[in-house]
C-alpha cells in the first residue's frame, strides 16, 4: 500500500513544488519555504547539484506531512539512489522501462513525463499510475480531456507552463496534480528565499477557492 499512500497523498495536497537549485543548500533552502508556505510535495530535482544530498537532508527533518520526491532522473540507477536518500516518488522527463521496473521493486510511484498516446500507453503498460503531461504549456487543459476520451482512467499531471492564471483550467480538466516550478522562484532575489513561501501560500489559497466552489 505504500505506493498508493504516496499518491494519495499527491492527490489531495494537488500542488508539487518542482525545486531546482544552483547547488543543495539553495535546493533545501526553496524546499522548506515551499513546504512552510503551504506545498507538501517537494520535487528536488537532479540538474541540482548534489540533488541526493539535498534530498537526504530533507528526509532527515523527519517530517512526516512532507511528500519527498526526486525529479529530472533520467536512469534506473539514479532512482534507485534517489530511493535509498529518502525520495518517495520518482519523476522523469520521459519514459523508460528501466525506472520503471527500478521503482516498482521498491513500491515507489514513478511519473514519467510524456508527450503522446502511444507514450502514455507504454507508461501505464509498464505500471505506471499517473503519468506526468510534459511539458504541459505544449499542450493546454484541454489535451486531458481529449486523452480521456478513448483512456477515461489514466491520470495526468501537468508540469510546466502551470500558472495561478491557469490552475482553474486544470483543475476543472481533471489533472490529477499539477507541476509548478518557476512560478515560484522568480521573486528570488539576493539570497532571500521568502518570496517562495509567498508564492506557494497563493498558489494554496487559490486552489482552497476552487475547492470551494
Amino acid at each position: 500500500m505504500q505506493k498508493y499512500e504516496v499518491l494519495d497523498e499527491m492527490h489531495k495536497g494537488y500542488i508539487v513544488a518542482v525545486i531546482r537549485g544552483k547547488n543543495k543548500e539553495e535546493a533545501v533552502e526553496i524546499s522548506k519555504q515551499a513546504f512552510e508556505g503551504g506545498i507538501r510535495s517537494i520535487e528536488v530535482t537532479f540538474s541540482t547539484p548534489e540533488a541526493e544530498e539535498a534530498i537526504a537532508e530533507l528526509s532527515r527533518l523527519g517530517n512526516t506531512r512532507m511528500i519527498l520526491g526526486a525529479g529530472t532522473v533520467l536512469d534506473a540507477e539514479t532512482a534507485r539512489i534517489a530511493i535509498m536518500k529518502g525520495a518517495r516518488y520518482i519523476v522523469s522527463p520521459h519514459f523508460d522501462g528501466a525506472i520503471a521496473t527500478m521503482c516498482n521493486r521498491y513500491a515507489t510511484p514513478y511519473l514519467p513525463g510524456c508527450g503522446s498516446v502511444t507514450e502514455i500507453m507504454n507508461a501505464l503498460s509498464s505500471g505506471v499510475d499517473v503519468v506526468k503531461l510534459f511539458p504541459g504549456s505544449l499542450f493546454g487543459p484541454s489535451f486531458i480531456k481529449d486523452v480521456r476520451g478513448p483512456i477515461p482512467h489514466v491520470q495526468l499531471m501537468p508540469s510546466g507552463g502551470v500558472s495561478l492564471d491557469n490552475l482553474e483550467q486544470w483543475k476543472k480538466s481533471g489533472a490529477f496534480a499539477i507541476g509548478i516550478g518557476s512560478a515560484l522562484t522568480k521573486d528570488i532575489a539576493n539570497g532571500d528565499y521568502s518570496s517562495v513561501q509567498t508564492v506557494s501560500r497563493s498558489f494554496r489559497n487559490k486552489l482552497a477557492e476552487l475547492t470551494e466552489e
